[in-house]
């Protein structure tokens, strides 16, 4: 039997652990990229593995199935509803490049359902964890979703992921939720957006066709900030596409 506090603790350690590579500006290594044979827009870069293999050697002691970007569905040892769901390094382009914000993202989910979720934030080095019964902090600051309800008044975050194919009917979508709303931001990683909606700095994030282990934890902070998330598969075998509100906005989607 598996201890939800004691997980969060561990995760929280493992987090701060990774992330702090990542805040180290000696290690330039970690910038070290290739891109995906089969999916040309996918970059990949050295920090992924890195920053996993260190991860997964907290994690797996645990006994708990894993699923991670890098390695795949790893299988636990014993019977349980609980599983790890690992994105070492989201907003890669962002780390390479010198973009912006990324974020290590570690999730617990029970089922289907999330229980929490911590992000490692790249460059503070600062940590946000939360979950719809545990309540959503950042930098051991309590937050909450915005009370915006009106769109125009609103901020949206979004993004195109690796595998958006760019079509009539997912453009046209893409751009009437853009336009539902006064603002729209691409931050380049879901779990920063997530972020952001989780502290009131926008409203909704919404996002087709993208991975579990991108928006795992962020989703955890958002019911934990009072929020509403939307899951539902994508169109694309392994994608889900994601709607998550501060539970205020009133959307005609």
């Amino acid at each position: 039997m598996h201890d939800v506090d004691s997980l969060l603790d561990l995760t929280r350690t493992t987090t701060r652990s990774a992330s702090k590579l990542l805040c180290d500006a000696h290690l330039e290594a970690l910038r070290n990229h290739s891109f995906d044979q089969t999916l040309p827009r996918e970059m990949k870069a050295a920090a992924d593995q890195a920053l996993e293999k260190n991860i997964l050697k907290a994690l797996e002691p645990l006994g708990l199935p894993i699923v991670s970007e890098e390695f795949g569905q790893i299988a636990g040892s014993g019977d349980s509803d609980y599983t790890f769901i690992v994105d070492p390094l989201d907003g890669t382009v962002n780390f390479v490049r010198g973009l912006g914000p990324a974020a290590v993202s570690i999730a617990l989910y029970k089922g289907d359902t999330p229980v929490f979720g911590v992000l490692g934030l790249y460059p503070s080095g600062g940590l946000a964890w939360g979950g719809k019964n545990l309540g959503a902090v950042l930098d051991d600051r309590p937050i909450r979703v915005s009370a915006v309800s009106n769109p125009v008044q609103g901020v949206l975050c979004t993004g195109i992921p690796s595998r958006f194919q760019f079509n009539e009917n997912e453009s046209a979508d893409l751009l009437k939720k853009m336009s539902s709303f006064g603002k729209t931001r691409m931050l380049g990683a879901a779990s920063i957006s997530l972020l952001q909606v989780a502290q009131g700095g926008a409203e909704a994030y919404s996002e087709q066709g993208i991975m579990l282990w991108d928006v795992a934890a962020g989703l955890a902070l958002v019911e934990g900030a009072g929020g509403v998330v939307d899951v539902r598969p994508g169109a694309v075998p392994g994608t889900v596409n994601v709607l998550a509100t501060n539970g205020n906005i009133n959307l005609n989607w």
